[in-house]
């Protein structure tokens, strides 16, 4: 315990940076999710393959393979950026693909009737999608979302394989450093597990809340 507490200064910084990884890769995700679902269902068939590719292929690349080809491979042609913004670039392009998939099954979930009324109003495409079938969709997949936003979480511990000092990698120097690896990374696991105890209750408050009654 003491060895946490001589080096609390160093892992609260890379729990911070580890929560800002998160925030702002989730949000990312989650923009480009609903731009990915909206491809999947649209009524274009070539739209509707573009969206399908996304999605098979970043759920079929490990997320590290991917930070590796951006970090070392971007600079190769050209492409400069900071650790922390790559980062979240490639881990909300990453995840936006099982957003897209959840949102997917969410708008399964609404009734044909709804878009066909949508459309009787005179609604094109995009406005019942984005006024009458997402808004409907989103209150039956607050659960898979919350689930996703905790694998975010977890998932950021690998950019500390290419240089980003989230907790992982300060749980890691200090390791170096006192060679007591096992409170060190037992306390890094504590905070992770803390991390998606909190997403998973707030997910659960807002499912019940959302919640729509058939």
């Amino acid at each position: 315990m003491s060895v946490l507490l001589d080096h609390l200064p160093e892992l609260w910084q890379g729990l911070i940076v580890t929560l800002q990884l998160t925030a702002a890769s989730f949000a990312g995700a989650a923009v480009l999710g609903v731009l990915v679902t909206a491809l999947r269902v649209s009524p274009v068939r070539v739209l509707r393959a573009i969206g399908t590719a996304y999605v098979e292929t970043f759920q079929n690349l490990p997320l590290l393979v991917l930070l590796v080809l951006a970090f070392f491979g971007l600079p190769e042609i050209g492409v400069q950026a900071g650790l922390m913004t790559t980062a979240i670039v490639v881990i909300a392009v990453y995840e936006a693909a099982y957003i897209a998939e959840a949102l997917r099954s969410g708008v399964n979930s609404v009734s044909k009737g709804q878009g066909e009324a949508a459309r009787a109003i005179g609604l094109t495409f995009g406005q019942s999608l984005r006024h009458v079938i997402l808004p409907q969709a989103l209150r039956t997949v607050v659960q898979p979302l919350g689930n996703i936003f905790i694998a975010t979480a977890m998932n950021t511990a690998l950019a500390a394989a290419v240089g980003v000092v989230d907790l992982t990698a300060a749980a890691h120097r200090v390791n170096l450093v006192e060679a007591q690896p096992i409170p060190i990374f037992v306390g890094a696991g504590v905070a992770y597990a803390l991390i998606a105890s909190v997403a998973g209750f707030v997910a659960g408050r807002l499912e019940r809340r959302l919640v729509i009654l058939r």
